[in-house]
């Protein structure tokens, strides 16, 4: 007959020690003397002592071996102190974080290298009107873990908003082919089929994203046969594409939200209007307590305002002067 195994003992938490005598043991254990305990909770060595033999009682065990005024714990001291120690390191950390959140004064802003294109005028405005308040602008194409890298908002795309705590759609972009416009002068574009024969560049999006709108698109939605030959050139950065395409490179599906700018300021232009909608919208993301700062709530404030112009912008609802001022593409 098989005998049966003894239970495991629940933990009986409602029989913790008082707070104030942990907290004065753990104190002893890591700085090694009732004094120098006492010294950092602000209380009397005589108080120190007080509690000490309160969690000894309570815990029905000697917790430090006493030689004179030294004490070095005992292996029940042991046993408990690693798991006090753990508890306490975590308490620290938990305020640390909390009054670094209190006291910072500036926001840091992720967002993928080319769309800092975008967010640029809106940046540049904020910072004009308030010169007091500092911006941290980070800019790559991982999508961050805003809490543990102190990141107070995320400009993103499509499905990695859902990675977020909250997030808010800034506006789905559009793509037009644009040129420079000594380009234009050499390889004149009076039909869409004009603009097929002349060199192309492509923008090669992450694999991940669902694929933006080709020439192969454009083509068919002009209603004309789609180009016979690859483009000769092929970037995997928006801005740097935009860039060839401003020296003279060739024609590009440009997003509105990053070549409007441009376009304003006569480096590109635009021979046929015949726009393409992108398959997502761009969002704006955020942790669930990043609004308790009154600072970031305008400034998201304001990148959703900015982002409505976008939207109308992009969608042919509003000109393109309503774009803010023009922005200079960088790789």
């Amino acid at each position: 007959m098989a005998t049966p195994s003894t239970p495991t003992p629940a933990v009986d938490t409602a029989r913790l020690p008082p707070v104030r005598a942990i907290q004065a043991f753990e104190a002893i254990a890591r700085l090694g003397s009732v004094a120098a305990a006492a010294d950092e909770l602000g209380v009397s060595s005589g108080a120190i002592s007080q509690q000490l033999r309160k969690i000894e009682t309570e815990l029905d065990a000697k917790l430090f071996k006493r030689a004179g005024r030294s004490l070095t714990l005992t292996s029940w001291g042991r046993l408990y102190y690693e798991q006090v120690r753990s508890a306490f390191d975590d308490l620290r950390r938990a305020q640390h974080r909390l009054q670094a959140a209190r006291e910072r004064k500036g926001i840091a802003i992720s967002s993928p290298p080319s769309l800092y294109l975008w967010m640029q005028p809106s940046i540049m405005a904020w910072n004009r009107s308030r010169p007091s308040v500092e911006l941290h602008v980070i800019a790559t194409g991982s999508e961050p873990v805003l809490h543990e890298e102190g990141i107070d908002f995320r400009l993103c795309y499509g499905a990695d908003a859902r990675r977020y705590d909250r997030f808010s759609e800034l506006f789905r972009d559009s793509v037009v082919p644009v040129c420079s416009p000594d380009f234009l002068r050499q390889h004149p574009a009076e039909s869409a089929a004009d603009i097929l024969a002349s060199p192309r560049i492509d923008i090669v999006w992450d694999s991940r994203h669902r694929a933006a709108p080709s020439w192969v698109d454009w083509a068919w939605a002009a209603g004309i046969a789609p180009p016979r030959r690859s483009s000769q050139l092929s970037f995997s950065l928006s801005s740097a594409a935009i860039e060839a395409a401003c020296r003279g490179g060739g024609y590009i599906l440009g997003q509105l939200s990053l070549v409007t700018g441009l376009v304003n300021d006569g480096r590109l232009v635009i021979p046929i209007d015949q726009r393409l909608i992108l398959p997502d919208p761009y969002f704006l993301a955020w942790e669930r307590d990043t609004l308790d700062r009154p600072i970031c709530a305008e400034f998201r404030n304001a990148l959703l305002a900015a982002g409505l112009v976008q939207q109308g912008i992009s969608a042919g609802t509003r000109p393109l002067s309503d774009s803010a001022e023009p922005s200079t593409p960088s790789a």
